[in-house]
């Protein structure tokens, strides 16, 4: 890993990838098999930290099903306790956790009952959160999505209230357009205001319908973490689909994986982007990680930008059944 490569969040020093760790936990039902496969997770938190990687991503509701809540985030923990490097780089992890989805009894994700932004709830959350990562502070705590029961503005004012709980040391959004982002930062400010640090939103070759809220975050320093970067494997159209010739074409000339070449593409894209690829094995978050080793050349980066297809309007981002107010 270039040591130029390294990004920040707020004052935080971060790698230039992280990992996206929900796949550890058998989730989306593609990865249903790491259930079986313990050991194979805290081999890939290990992998990603004895390679540099020093934040990794997760949440409150990434688990095989709505209850227990939480899986995620003690795998994390357990994967970090049990790494082998020092205190010292144990104490430069980066965990961001968020909050603000429930699930139903069901395991139905997103339904009428499925979002929760009261400040009661986000306090327990939070709250939930640190015990299960066994921390104290959690460095970053992410509004993970709009709740439709309530307006931006009150909730909002919630998330604002966090770091006077005493628990959360940064905050950022999650999946939210450049008006519900403006929103957010008029009530907990920006970066230099020790507000909104990062926003999380999905954002791949395949997914580009969140270009302005990139360039937003670009022009005020707010750190961009893309999830679902490689388009989600397993989607069509994803970066591994015949739609991407000018970026199979290039790999193949620099002689990398079209995952790695990817990732490239993001960081080259803007300074303050920091791709979360799931990975549910070392190999693979290796291979992205090789990402930040390759070389582009302005042309090289126009080359690949231009050559991408329109964006397609599938996505993983799920739109609450009842519109937000903006």
């Amino acid at each position: 890993m270039k040591n130029n490569q390294r990004r920040f969040i707020g004052k935080l020093e971060v790698s230039p990838i992280g990992l996206g760790c929900m796949p550890l936990s058998g989730y989306p039902p593609e990865k249903s098999f790491m259930l079986d496969n313990r050991d194979q997770a805290i081999q890939t938190v290990h992998a990603a930290l004895d390679a540099g990687i020093n934040f990794l991503d997760t949440g409150d509701s990434y688990s095989p099903t709505w209850n227990p809540y939480g899986h995620n985030e003690k795998l994390i923990a357990e994967g970090i306790r049990s790494w082998s490097g020092s205190a010292a780089a144990k104490a430069k992890i980066i965990v961001a956790t968020k909050a603000g989805i429930t699930r139903e009894k069901n395991d139905t994700w997103y339904g009428e009952l499925g979002f929760n932004s009261t400040r009661s709830y986000l306090y327990r959350a939070v709250e939930g959160s640190a015990a299960r990562l066994g921390v104290d502070k959690i460095k970053l705590w992410q509004h993970h999505r709009i709740d439709p029961k309530l307006t931006i503005e009150e909730q909002y004012e919630n998330v604002n209230t966090l770091k006077e709980h005493g628990i959360v040391e940064n905050i950022g959004l999650s999946n939210v357009t450049v008006a519900q982002l403006k929103v957010g930062l008029s009530i907990i400010g920006g970066p230099k205001d020790g507000g909104v640090v990062s926003v999380q939103n999905e954002f791949s070759p395949r997914f580009r319908v969140n270009s302005d809220v990139l360039e937003l975050c670009t022009e005020l320093g707010i750190a961009f973490l893309p999830w679902s970067p490689l388009g989600g494997i397993g989607k069509p159209k994803n970066v591994t689909s015949d739609s991407y010739a000018t970026l199979h074409e290039m790999a193949n000339r620099k002689n990398v994986s079209v995952f790695a070449l990817t990732i490239a593409w993001h960081l080259a894209k803007s300074p303050i982007t920091i791709p979360i690829p799931g990975s549910s094995q070392p190999a693979t978050i290796l291979d992205s990680l090789s990402g930040s080793e390759i070389d582009l050349s302005a042309a090289e980066f126009a080359e690949l930008d231009n050559g991408l297809p329109e964006t397609s309007i599938e996505t993983g981002t799920y739109i609450p059944k009842k519109p937000a107010a903006n």
